[in-house]
């Protein structure tokens, strides 16, 4: 069968989804909480039940194969390459599910790699959905997105839970964590949406942004740790609450909370982490002739020189603040994102 798996967009509350975890060890830690969607961008692939497991990519030239036994499963998995996440999920499939093999041809990828999308995430996804459809395992998307992410921590990886929410697809969701519990609730879009999520062409290292930002947990050292504490606990729960009425009023509320957001994050998290500077990500973000086109705008997944997300004024709008990035930002890519209107509107 054939499969497709977004990259995900978190339009807020990124980071809160592995700190509300840390209320299992300090109950004054506050629950987290986020709103994701899916990019129109992912991963695509042909997949089949075989004996082994079987997996090629347009962006590799090697092949990955190897048999279903858990020893070799385990050790491709902790290697730590691009490889480790599709080991890592036919590890716990095996494990949890005594699954037998995939072969798994990504033919097509036009997710861009490492910019905060979660293209790790959408790839571990890619890999549970075909298990669970080719096996019949039943599994719901909770419950795919949970064997994704077991997959991902198998490599190492200190992702949250945030990111395996790319398996929701378009479908715009607020998620709510606390302690190792989360809970999932689809959302209204009241009009049509024009996102432009942009590759910044800089660098950012999450490892490092993710390892900074968790010595400020469970317990608060000092005032930059506590500031790490507030934000990513009380004033990010205000902001999601008003972006979840934001998103049935219209792109220029969004656009002025996505302001206000970046405006918070810096001033708490920077101090904490020197790679949230990010210089290009705010020379873009303040770029006066954009402004024009756009509401507002904020970075992406980790943050850092990644990737930023703009919401424009309108379809019309979102083309001219495109021509002009590739005018005066000749290195930095653009993808569309579109988010359609829903149909019913929450109680």
């Amino acid at each position: 069968m054939n499969l497709f798996v977004p990259g995900r967009l978190c339009l807020f509350g990124e980071h809160s989804d592995w700190a509300a975890e840390y209320s299992q060890i300090n109950s004054k830690i506050e629950p987290g909480y986020a709103i994701v969607v899916g990019t129109n961008q992912g991963i695509y692939a042909n997949v089949a039940a075989k004996a082994h497991l079987e997996f090629r990519t347009v962006n590799h030239r090697q092949v990955l194969k190897l048999a279903m036994k858990q020893g070799q499963l385990l050790k491709i998995a902790q290697e730590g390459n691009f490889y480790s996440y599709v080991a890592g999920v036919a590890y716990q499939a095996l494990v949890r599910y005594r699954v037998g093999g995939l072969t798994i041809d990504n033919y097509r990828m036009d997710l861009p790699l490492k910019k905060g999308l979660s293209s790790s995430a959408a790839i571990c996804v890619l890999v549970a959905r075909a298990f669970n459809r080719l096996y019949n395992l039943g599994l719901t998307i909770a419950e795919e997105m949970e064997l994704a992410y077991r997959g991902e921590r198998t490599t190492g990886s200190q992702c949250g839970r945030l990111d395996q929410a790319c398996a929701y697809g378009s479908q715009p969701i607020l998620m709510a964590f606390d302690g190792d519990r989360y809970k999932i609730t689809p959302l209204t879009v009241v009009e049509n949406l024009y996102l432009i999520i942009v590759d910044l062409a800089g660098s950012k290292n999450t490892p490092k942004i993710l390892a900074q930002l968790n010595q400020c947990y469970p317990v608060a050292q000092n005032t930059f740790q506590a500031g790490v504490q507030h934000y990513l606990g009380k004033v990010n729960a205000s902001l999601v609450r008003q972006a979840v009425l934001a998103l049935q009023q219209g792109a220029a509320e969004i656009g002025t909370l996505m302001k206000q957001a970046q405006a918070e994050f810096d001033r708490y998290l920077i101090p904490a982490c020197d790679e949230l500077n990010a210089p290009i990500l705010h020379q873009l973000l303040n770029h006066a002739p954009l402004q024009t086109y756009i509401f507002g705008g904020k970075g992406v997944g980790s943050q850092g020189d990644g990737t930023a997300q703009l919401i424009a004024r309108d379809r019309h709008s979102r083309e001219q603040a495109i021509d002009l990035i590739r005018r005066d930002f000749p290195q930095m890519k653009c993808y569309r994102l579109n988010l359609p209107k829903t149909a019913h509107c929450l109680n």
